[in-house]
């Protein structure tokens, strides 16, 4: 009989998210600021803005923001039958599909980090992670056979999808490529809200999708917004490290919430696009700083694919800011990058 400690089934995880409400509820609001919660993308989002003296709460609605995050899902939500990247998926022809400025731009921002990852980063994944049993529909656990997994890996591949930015045309070159934003869209779905609340006049926030992030300006104390990073075990929920940060975005990627056991091994959510299978590293969490919360979510996946070693070479040949935990017999060693620390204050739990 399996072992399985996967409470959802390819549902975006909450890395590190009940921690932030540790932060939020107990310091960040009060009378200075107002709150926005509700359900979006399998998970929850949370919100607060700090109140100017110009802006009245009534500036931003729930009943906006709602509709803000129906329409991300309406693109991107694999979910949703008739969503864009849905219809995409469906379609097993080769004729070029005719998507929305949106959607083709976070195509090519996805196809950018995969470069930037030398292909550990792929939307078209999809494939493997439904094999594994990740994926919209549910599926026993199980090891797929070398033979299932090489089939699938035939139709993974970013040089199997053609974009004409200019004309907004998206094309699959093999019929059965099948997308998958999953790794990307609540990021996105953090922008979104954040340029949305910005065009309202505010400059103080914080947006949370599901434990991805981007904050702005001050809490309603005025200093920078306190944030905990999670410490990864799957059998408790208690906080590693706290930082503060500003003016910048927040993913955290980890394989210790969706996995499954079998047979005394422990196969991670988190697909190889090159293999096929599950990773199978010391890397216990990634967390990425980036001015897109798109980005720094597709980067903390691309991070848990490659690796601690593979990843903070990278990370430091690309100067990025990223902090990665790895695992240790006796607890987890850190390795933060010096544009990680470069931009947060750090507090010990």
């Amino acid at each position: 009989m399996n072992s399985v400690n996967r409470p959802v089934k390819n549902i975006l995880f909450l890395t590190g998210f009940f921690i932030l409400l540790i932060g939020l509820v107990s310091c960040e609001q009060g009378p200075a600021s107002f709150a926005f919660n509700g359900q979006t993308m399998g998970t929850t989002y949370h919100i607060t803005v700090v109140k100017g003296d110009k802006q009245p709460p009534s500036a931003l609605s729930q009943s906006e923001i709602d509709e803000l995050l129906l329409e991300v899902n309406a693109s991107f939500s694999t979910y949703i039958d008739s969503s864009e990247v849905s219809t995409l998926n469906l379609y097993k022809g080769i004729e070029g599909q005719s998507k929305t400025p949106e959607f083709v731009e976070l195509l090519e921002e996805a196809q950018r980090i995969n470069l930037l990852t030398g292909g550990a980063y792929d939307i078209t994944v999809g494939p493997l992670v439904n094999l594994w049993g990740f994926g919209p529909s549910f599926k026993e656990d199980d090891i797929p056979s070398n033979e299932l997994i090489e089939q699938a890996l035939s139709n993974v591949g970013f040089d199997s999808i053609s974009i004409d930015a200019d004309n907004g045309l998206v094309r699959k070159l093999k019929p059965e490529v099948y997308v998958d934003f999953s790794s990307i869209a609540k990021g996105y779905g953090v922008d979104q809200l954040a340029d949305f609340i910005e065009s309202k006049g505010y400059s103080n926030y914080m947006v949370e999708i599901g434990g991805e992030m981007r904050v702005n300006g001050h809490n309603p104390k005025g200093t920078r917004w306190r944030i905990a990073i999670e410490k990864p075990e799957s059998s408790t929920r208690a906080i590693h490290k706290i930082i503060h940060i500003t003016d910048i975005a927040m993913a955290t990627s980890g394989d210790y919430r969706n996995f499954f056991l079998k047979d005394g091994v422990r196969f991670s959510h988190t697909i190889n696009p090159k293999t096929g299978k599950p990773v199978r590293h010391n890397l216990a969490s990634v967390t990425v700083l980036n001015e897109s919360a798109a980005t720094a979510d597709a980067l903390a996946t691309a991070f848990m694919v490659l690796g601690e070693k593979k990843g903070y070479d990278l990370a430091m040949k690309r100067e990025l800011p990223v902090f990665f935990l790895v695992k240790q017999r006796d607890g987890f060693n850190e390795l933060m990058t010096p544009a990680f620390k470069n931009l947060i204050e750090d507090y010990e739990s």
